[in-house]
């Protein structure tokens, strides 16, 4: 009579209890080492938004001067320790300015400048103009003058950026025939930055924590200004908390 084949007996499941209990405490213990102050809130918020496909339509964008950052070498890696501490101020400042955020008045990014809180220039300015539209400004720069006395950025250093696009500034002439307009691109968005810090100034804050510039087009957030739209994102004025390596 022919033996009965014995049937194998199956593998014991036991150590994948085991192998649970190790994942989970080494994803606790990451968890704990995780400090959410050194992360960028704003690369995070865009982050969320494009997982999620609830883009805030332009309002918090991930900025390409970010990304520059992947090419330091290891002398920079100082400075990048220092624009860590510029977490608070980047939460402050996205909270501050939610409402202009929503309507894209205003845009909140960073580079490794520091922390960027762009004017649309649209708003606040008429074209060709450096004469602020205080009906549509003076909220916002209230809330600017409460935002430089918060704890966050108490003791930084600003710099106000103007941007163009590159379309030449309009001719304006007097009765004969002089031109009493902008020059330039460059006249016009120095012009502009230094009417913001002025307005800024009656509101309160301290002139001398501030530096201005004008850059005209030379450094526009979109390359080639195929259509209006990208314009009008060029056209902008930039509010910078610096990085201590900015200064």
């Amino acid at each position: 009579m022919a033996k009965q084949k014995k049937e194998p007996e199956k593998p014991s499941t036991a150590w994948q209890g085991t192998y649970g209990d190790m994942i989970t405490l080494m994803l606790c213990f990451f968890v704990m080492l995780y400090d959410p102050t050194e992360s960028d809130a704003v690369q995070m918020a865009a982050l969320s938004a494009s997982l999620s496909n609830n883009n805030p339509g332009g309002g918090i964008s991930v900025s390409p001067g970010t990304l520059a950052d992947l090419g330091n070498v290891v002398s920079s890696l100082p400075s990048m320790e220092k624009g860590k501490a510029l977490g608070p101020a980047m939460k402050k400042a996205i909270s501050s300015f939610t409402p202009e955020v929503k309507s894209n008045k205003v845009t909140i990014t960073s580079d490794e400048r520091g922390v960027i809180i762009s004017l649309a220039s649209d708003v606040f300015f008429e074209k060709g103009s450096a004469e602020l539209n205080i009906e549509e400004s003076r909220e916002t720069l209230l809330r600017l003058s409460k935002f430089f006395g918060a704890p966050e950025v108490a003791g930084r250093r600003w710099r106000i950026e103007g941007h163009t696009d590159s379309t030449p500034v309009p001719v304006i002439v007097d009765s004969e025939g002089r031109n009493i307009g902008f020059e330039s691109n460059w006249e016009l968005s120095t012009a502009r930055a230094a009417k913001v810090l002025h307005y800024l100034a009656d509101f309160g804050v301290d002139e001398k924590q501030f530096s201005i510039a004008g850059y005209a087009d030379t450094r526009p957030k979109f390359s080639g200004e195929t259509d209006e739209r990208a314009k009008s994102y060029n056209r902008r004025v930039d509010i910078i908390i610096l990085d201590d390596a900015h200064f």
